[in-house]
């Protein structure tokens, strides 16, 4: 092959690696699916607390990925929606509870075991309080709730893997093995806070960060915060 013909070889094979690159990054960042806003600005008088309650679920069961792990959330006529994106008041008590149906395992990083930036730094699983966990024993650590911009982050338990009866489609409903995480925390002033899971529980994904982890509604959202 002649000098001319090996250059526009190697120019061809490069060109080919760079599609390739590019297109596993976009995949990668692909935009999450499209959704509402779950408004809770409305569901009482203004300046009392708002009650969410939401669950994490090992496997959806429906839409596009049903084998993706994801959160839902109740909205206040008491229906289940698969949307991670939630209106609140500002400067507001929320009382949260997480109903959590998933398996654990170790962290990665044991930060996140540690709540903060709940009322008292505390969260209470099944009714006792904790403040730390340690994900070396038990069930480990299946999903955190995390708000960065507001310190806040709480680890929740998973579920024993051994479990006779899991559940493997949301919503799921409490005769599945779960656990009841509830903490309390105040809402900022008005702005868009987005939240996430810290747990890389993107089965099948490099480092376990893709998929459900780079995908809006399932692994991470936004807290829309109004003034009221």
């Amino acid at each position: 092959m002649s000098m001319g013909g090996r250059l526009v070889t190697v120019i061809a094979a490069f060109v080919v690696a760079v599609a390739l690159v590019v297109a596993g990054v976009a995949v990668f960042l692909k935009p999450g699916v499209p959704g509402g806003v779950v408004n809770f600005t409305k569901a009482q008088p203004v300046g009392s607390p708002v009650n969410l309650t939401v669950q994490t679920v090992g496997a959806i069961g429906f839409g596009a990925h049903p084998t993706w792990v994801s959160y839902l959330v109740k909205d206040p006529e008491g229906k289940w929606i698969h949307d991670t994106t939630w209106e609140l008041p500002a400067h507001t008590m929320i009382h949260m509870t997480v109903y959590q149906y998933d398996s654990g395992s170790p962290l990665r990083n044991q930060e996140w075991g540690q709540v903060q930036g709940t009322i008292g730094d505390t969260a209470t699983l099944n009714g006792k309080s904790y403040t730390v966990y340690n994900s070396y024993t038990g069930n480990g650590v299946g999903h955190t709730f995390a708000v960065p911009s507001l310190n806040l982050s709480v680890p929740l338990i998973g579920i024993d893997g051994n479990a006779t009866n899991p559940c493997n489609a949301a919503p799921c409903h409490t005769n599945y093995a779960h656990n009841v995480i509830k903490f309390s925390f105040m809402t900022p002033g008005a702005g868009n806070y987005s939240w996430q899971c810290f747990v890389p529980c993107g089965l099948g994904y490099l480092y376990g960060n893709g998929g459900p982890m780079s995908t809006q509604n399932y692994m991470g959202g936004f807290l829309q915060v109004v003034a009221q």
